[in-house]
């Protein structure tokens, strides 16, 4: 089987970043994003979404227009998805010049484990990888009631993304950096750490509404959860910055192996 090709990415200084989001254009961690893509010398263009889209997975809106608006110079507000946001930053805000990297976040919270199956901000960075451009998710891992330490974000995300783009990784393949829940100077350091396993969503919380009507709320994560040792959610916990290479082709090779053989038999009628 031939190696996949690599993504080229130019020097930062200089270079066309996209940046959006899953949180909105108003939220903190798009700030914090557009300081780290200035503090690296890059040309930043934000198109995001006007509203929150957290949980919105890679999701395209396709039943009603999508609308518009400019927020700035090389600033967008899109009503839609984190994908469609994408969609019209390559294609039409940029289309004279695809940009060279996309950053997506700073997410407010974790995108871990199986977190990244319904993350708008894991989305928007698979598609940017499938229209050609290099990507790179980025989140800050918070306790709810308490402030969320994004400067820890912005401190340490500069530097793992050039040593990202200095490396370079397969053209299949999109990066997602979550920081922990710990002061800038406390991060212990950066560590390469495979998807680990949790499922968020069976806690499920019913209530009944003042006109007697019941309703649910999704819950979070069960506590007590284990965690797999060497896993993103396991090592974060541990105050590293992880990093986790996730692939747009989710075929499971060896199970393609396994299955080899197993319909010869069978033929069309």
């Amino acid at each position: 089987m031939n190696a996949a090709p690599m993504f080229a990415l130019p020097p930062l200084a200089g270079a066309r970043v996209l940046i959006t989001n899953d949180d909105g254009i108003h939220a903190p961690g798009l700030k914090v994003l557009e300081s780290v893509a200035l503090a690296l010398g890059m040309e930043a263009w934000v198109v995001a979404p006007e509203t929150e889209q957290s949980g919105a997975g890679h999701s395209l809106t396709l039943h009603r227009p999508l609308r518009w608006r400019q927020a700035g110079e090389r600033r967008f507000g899109v009503e839609g998805t984190p994908t469609d946001c994408v969609l019209l930053a390559i294609n039409k805000f940029m289309a004279e010049a695809k940009p060279d990297l996309l950053l997506s976040g700073v997410n407010r919270g974790a995108n871990m484990g199986d977190d990244v199956t319904y993350s708008g901000t894991i989305a928007a960075a698979m598609e940017g990888t499938l229209l050609g451009v290099p990507s790179i998710a980025v989140s800050q891992v918070f306790t709810p009631q308490e402030p969320v330490k994004w400067r820890t974000a912005e401190v340490h995300a500069p530097e793992i993304i050039r040593r990202l783009c200095a490396r370079g990784w397969p053209a299949e393949v999109l990066m997602s950096v979550n920081f922990p829940d710990v002061p800038a100077a406390a991060v212990k350091g950066v560590a390469l750490a495979p998807q680990g396993h949790h499922k968020v969503g069976d806690n499920l919380v019913e209530r009944i509404d003042p006109r007697g009507r019941p309703y649910i709320w999704i819950g979070s994560l069960h506590a007590g959860s284990p965690l797999a040792e060497g896993t993103d959610m396991e090592r974060n916990g541990a105050g590293w910055a992880t990093v986790t290479p996730l692939s747009v082709n989710l075929t499971h090779r060896a199970t393609l192996d396994h299955l080899a053989g197993a319909f010869d038999a069978v033929r069309a009628s």
